[in-house]
């Protein structure tokens, strides 16, 4: 569920730990998509209170351009291009991000949280099959 790492760090994890590929892709999107609709819902009000206050309105500001600039990447094919955005497995192209940018693009809130399960769910596959296709030849 952490920002960054998201299942990209998480499915290597599983596999550290010794779970089977299924657990770790399943509990790794899972909790992944947990924090999805509290972002879609609040970001905007939070990044709006955020900005009210003295000590948090430069934080505030930071997030609010990188999603800007992230969603410049999406460009005008936003279901498509969040879609694709997601399915990255690259540090700062997970579902947190996704879903500021969907905030911010004003994407409706099921068809928001429907692409970027399914970015999430590719991103999965990606990692997933690295992770443990390496680890296989390994051993």
């Amino acid at each position: 569920m952490l920002p960054v790492v998201e299942l990209r760090g998480a499915i290597p994890v599983g596999a550290a730990l010794g779970l089977h590929w299924h657990l770790s892709f399943v509990l790794s999107i899972l909790g992944n998509m947990l924090p999805i609709p509290f972002i879609l819902i609040f970001m905007k009000r939070v990044l709006k209170w955020m900005k009210s206050t003295k000590r948090l309105k430069g934080i505030a500001e930071r997030i609010e351009n990188h999603a800007i600039k992230k969603s410049s990447l999406v460009g005008n094919i936003e279901a498509l291009g969040l879609i694709i955005f997601i399915a990255i497995p690259l540090p700062g192209t997970g579902a947190w991000t996704g879903a500021m940018i969907a905030s911010f693009l004003n994407m409706k809130l099921r068809h928001a949280f429907f692409c970027i399960l399914i970015g999430v769910i590719l991103a999965g596959f990606i990692v997933t099959g690295l992770t443990y296709g390496f680890a296989a030849l390994i051993s």
